[in-house]
């Protein structure tokens, strides 16, 4: 069966940060795609380039001091990086909706909720205040919100984070958007609330037939709700497959070294909890080889002078790894 067509197709993205102290390479040609439906986890440690990516999309880098240095970003038949400005204004929140990692910053503090929310459906879709309130509140409800007729009009600061988390996923699905983007969303959030927005979107992910791009550093929660993985480090793809191999057959050591430092607690009588020795490299001033060399137990020579290409470590399966690559290569 011929599979369907990508709904988003991010291909070859570079995209740089111009400091004082020098050149940040954030995103180091990275590709990627999701099709209608499908749900893409995006994976790695803070500083790896998961939100850079998702906000190139999106074209909201901040230029400068970034800067999309090249690459494609098709979305829908269009390369978004192409478009007028207008024309990717109308892009953000009508096609594409996003929710950001932290809702406090997100929300403007001297605008009611339901004012932001309804504003969204005002301008994108053109209806009229009384409509957009009814849809507001329809969308409130749909989300979890007690006493949406209430709680429509109180500001920001009158929500607990859970509430403003639930209030940004409902102005991102406000119009019905064909994909949607979530930047690490759950991550302030006491694990009952984790589990319950999980549910949300995971719901309007399958009514909708919506593509969704979940951003996290918890390999837990993309294990409830991705269809496939992308791990990401220091601004290189490492290691892309779907969600069910990653977890049963990791193959590039910085992906088997964030599952072993999972906790377990299923193991009998005490385990020291594992951790990756040392941390990621400057972005300023990326080693010659495989960024991941200083702190991989699997490291040969090869490694330390060059930085492997993404190839095949199985079916559907791809790895950045010359150690990968050694084992696959035919005798």
């Amino acid at each position: 069966m011929t599979p369907a067509a990508s709904l988003l197709e991010v291909r070859d993205l570079v995209v740089e940060f111009r400091t004082l102290e020098g050149v940040v390479h954030a995103v180091n040609g990275v590709s990627f795609r999701v099709r209608a439906g499908e749900t893409l986890g995006i994976v790695g440690e803070s500083g790896c380039g998961k939100s850079v990516s998702a906000l190139s999309v999106l074209r909201l880098i901040p230029q400068p001091p970034g800067k999309i240095v090249s690459g494609r970003v098709d979305f829908d038949g269009r390369d978004l990086l192409q478009l007028p400005k207008a024309e990717m204004q109308a892009v953000r929140g009508r096609a594409i909706g996003m929710v950001f990692q932290d809702p406090m910053t997100c929300l403007n503090p001297v605008l009611t909720v339901g004012r932001q929310i309804s504003e969204t459906m005002t301008v994108h879709l053109g209806l009229g205040r009384e409509e957009a309130r009814r849809q507001t509140l329809s969308l409130l409800e749909m989300v979890g919100i007690p006493n949406p007729e209430l709680r429509c009009d109180d500001y920001p600061h009158h929500f607990s984070g859970g509430m403003r988390q639930r209030a940004m996923i409902a102005m991102a699905l406000s119009c019905d958007p064909k994909l949607l983007i979530a930047d690490e969303p759950t991550t302030a959030l006491d694990v009952t609330i984790q589990s319950q927005i999980l549910e949300l979107v995971k719901r309007q992910r399958d009514r909708r037939n919506m593509a969704v791009i979940w951003i996290s550093h918890d390999l837990s929660v993309i294990a409830e709700l991705a269809d496939r993985v992308v791990v990401m480090y220091a601004g290189f793809i490492v290691e892309e497959t779907d969600v069910f191999k990653l977890y049963r057959e990791p193959r590039h050591p910085y992906t088997q070294a964030l599952l072993d430092s999972i906790p377990h607690m299923d193991t009998a009588g005490p385990e020291e909890l594992r951790v990756i020795p040392g941390s990621p490299p400057d972005a300023m001033s990326l080693p010659p080889g495989c960024p991941f060399v200083p702190r991989c137990t699997f490291a040969i020579d090869r490694c330390q002078r060059e930085n492997p290409p993404l190839s095949s470590a199985g079916r559907d399966h791809t790895a950045a790894c010359w150690v990968v690559a050694a084992k696959r290569k035919p005798p």
